[in-house]
């Protein structure tokens, strides 16, 4: 099996499915709780990735298993349907269900890196030579260990670069993405409900997407220079 094709089969896809599928699952659980019980009855208030691809096969299959393939990293999408009428009524919980989902994909960033620093502290991980997306750290761990060192040093790096990218874009205040809705916390709520009305249009969500994925490259090398000072303070 080619390299490209193992690194993305093994590593990138499954994480950007977990990855993904905890982030709607959030946006669902925390609509149920607030009041919108409209994901939980479509059964995406799970963790199992079925619902969500079930939903949007295209956005958590085909993109990221073409990207994977193809671009060294993943991009894909899915959605956790709400109800327009409870967002209209109440937009800070509305607001509170979209920041849900970038939340859950820092909680798994954070989870990574600190099992990173640990490994670190235990002398199982080092710092490369040269950090990469999928390269945060390298293996230290004995011969009889290379494989599983391997293993958990390229898995880890791509959980935590995956979801720290996924949380930053996720909260440009950009429709369709999440932090359109977000920013309205800000908002009084009768603005707040304005603002919602203004990115629901259709054609505005094109235009924010495009936006998005054009800022999005700008973003991306200096949110992992980030992360790797914080892994290397002293670097």
């Amino acid at each position: 099996m080619p390299a490209e094709v193992f690194h993305a089969l093994v590593f990138w896809l499954p994480a950007f499915l977990f990855s993904t599928t905890v982030h709607e699952a959030a946006h669902a659980w925390t609509a149920l709780r607030l009041g919108d019980p409209t994901a939980y009855l479509g059964g995406q208030v799970s963790l199992s990735p079925w619902p969500h691809v079930r939903r949007s096969p295209i956005g958590m299959l085909v993109i990221p298993l073409v990207t994977s393939l193809t671009q060294g990293w993943t991009m894909g999408w899915a959605h956790a349907p709400y109800d327009p009428a409870w967002a209209d009524r109440y937009p800070r919980r509305a607001a509170i269900m979209s920041l849900a989902g970038p939340l859950g994909n820092l909680a798994i960033a954070l989870a990574a890196f600190a099992l990173i620093q640990a490994g670190l502290l235990l002398g199982a991980f080092e710092p490369p030579q040269h950090a990469t997306v999928q390269h945060l750290v390298s293996n230290a761990m004995p011969p009889d260990a290379m494989q599983l060192g391997d293993f958990l040093a390229e898995g880890l790096s791509v959980l935590v670069a995956l979801n720290v990218l996924l949380f930053a874009f996720n909260l440009l205040p950009l429709p369709p993405l999440d932090g359109a809705s977000v920013f309205t916390l800000l908002l009084p709520a009768k603005a707040a409900r304005s603002v919602r009305s203004a990115v629901s249009a259709p054609g505005l969500s094109f235009v924010g997407i495009i936006t998005a994925w054009r800022l999005f490259p700008a973003l991306t090398a200096p949110v992992l220079g980030l992360v790797v000072k914080m892994l290397y303070p002293g670097k």
